[in-house]
């Protein structure tokens, strides 16, 4: 039992709950990415890559589609508090990801020289089922 004044001391108390809030919005990411990377798959593409990591940032997924490397940001919402899913990319997250995707791609030259930056957006029920997915093409256009 804890004996400070007040209990917890606030600055310990904001580190716990921060990490719980990360805690959790890694799972969802998480699980946002497997709905679509079975909705990928579904629909002819090949996922090879998931969760590349860079300096600059994260690459969700990376797919083949016939001849055309496709890199795909998930975005999951449990509700519309901060806007539906299909509206949370930034020109400055957007720039981010072209940035990343032709890092990857020269990195990469075994992969088709075609390639594009594709949004899943997926919003989750109340009850944790997926309500409405759209998968968006060239939704970051360079």
């Amino acid at each position: 039992m804890c004996t400070c004044p007040g209990g917890i001391l606030p600055g310990v108390r904001a580190r716990w709950k921060d990490h719980r809030v990360t805690e959790r919005s890694q799972l969802l990411g998480a699980a946002g990415e497997r709905i679509a990377s079975r909705y990928l798959e579904q629909h002819g593409y090949e996922v090879v890559e998931r969760n590349v990591r860079r300096l600059e940032g994260e690459i969700d997924l990376v797919a083949l589609k016939g001849d055309t490397l496709v890199f795909v940001e998930v975005k999951l919402r449990t509700s519309r508090k901060m806007g539906a899913a299909v509206q949370q990319i930034s020109a400055i997250k957007g720039a981010k990801l072209r940035a990343l995707a032709e890092a990857y791609a020269a990195d990469h030259p075994e992969y088709p020289a075609n390639c594009r930056v594709d949004l899943v957006a997926i919003e989750l029920t109340v009850g944790g089922d997926v309500g409405q997915l759209n998968h968006i093409e060239n939704a970051i256009e360079g």
